[in-house]
């Protein structure tokens, strides 16, 4: 449970369930902002196997593609010499973001997108249900509710300074 707002009357304790099992969520993804298509995998980990199947993925999504421009950021995974091996020979092409700067990385505004969605005032008495959420927030993602909201939110109007 992510407490993100409520109102209690003053004086007045309120209590908030949370799950408390062991199990985590792995989401590793990619979204095609022109077409606000994710490609995304659920993973036991986040590790340099996982991205190779989420390139996979993204090569067979896009067949007909010459270039997959992949925008990262620089998780050790994406430089390891498994998927620096695997690039050698992929129609995928990483381009890695600078150090330290989470607002460039579109993927991560989805990720606040699909917290506020899917865990904020959200309480679910299993994992399953959890996962059940998820993927139910993946398979509703190109409604038109989420897709107007993740244009105004996966745009790519950045401030330029002069350095």
């Amino acid at each position: 449970s992510v407490p993100s707002y409520g109102w209690i009357k003053q004086g007045q304790e309120a209590g908030i369930k949370a799950y408390c099992g062991r199990q985590r969520l792995n989401i590793n993804g990619a979204i095609d902002i022109e077409t606000m298509t994710v490609v995304y995998r659920f993973d036991d980990t986040i590790n340099a196997d996982s991205t190779l199947a989420l390139f996979e993925q993204l090569e067979r999504k896009h067949p007909a593609s010459e270039v997959i421009n992949v925008i990262a950021d620089n998780a050790r995974y994406y430089r390891s010499t498994l998927v620096k091996e695997f690039l050698e020979t992929s129609r995928i092409q990483i381009h890695f973001l600078p150090a330290y700067s989470p607002n460039l990385n579109l993927i991560e505004r989805l990720w606040k997108y699909f917290r506020k969605n899917v865990l904020y005032n959200q309480y679910y008495e299993t994992f399953l249900e959890f996962l059940k959420a998820a993927k139910r927030f993946f398979s509703d993602i190109r409604r038109k509710k989420h897709r107007d909201a993740l244009r105004t939110l996966l745009t790519e109007n950045f401030h330029l300074f002069a350095v």
